[in-house]
């Protein structure tokens, strides 16, 4: 029998068999995911249509790319509320992350189901 939903969640991940494998993982863990490992701007209009609960953007790999569709998408009205979670950045990362996208949140891969558990719906 297959657990109910936790939500749903859009991933940026800019490494694709790393965001193939993640994506799977969390949809293991009960959440319903989509995922954009290629281009933002068509991520950005993707999640504006799925209204995801979460948003997790990987800075591991093209930090710049995550940092901007977190700011592009945090203007969106739809946004506002909605929680981000950069993953897996350098110290560096987080604090451009911070001065660029209101209101994120960090973790590490190995924390990120702990801080998906206090943002489920």
């Amino acid at each position: 029998m297959k657990s109910p939903s936790k939500g749903r969640l859009f991933l940026f991940h800019w490494d694709e068999p790393a965001a193939r494998t993640r994506a799977a993982q969390l949809a293991a863990a009960g959440w319903q995911v989509e995922l954009e490992a290629e281009e933002g701007s068509r991520g950005c209009k993707n999640a504006k249509t799925f209204s995801p609960d979460v948003v997790v953007l990987d800075i591991a790999k093209k930090a710049v790319h995550s940092r901007e569709v977190g700011r592009a998408l945090r203007q969106a009205r739809s946004f506002r509320e909605t929680p981000f979670i950069f993953l897996d950045g350098t110290d560096e990362e987080l604090a451009k992350v911070k001065a660029r996208v209101p209101a994120p949140l960090f973790a590490t891969s190995a924390g990120l189901a702990k801080v998906l558990a206090r943002h489920a719906p």
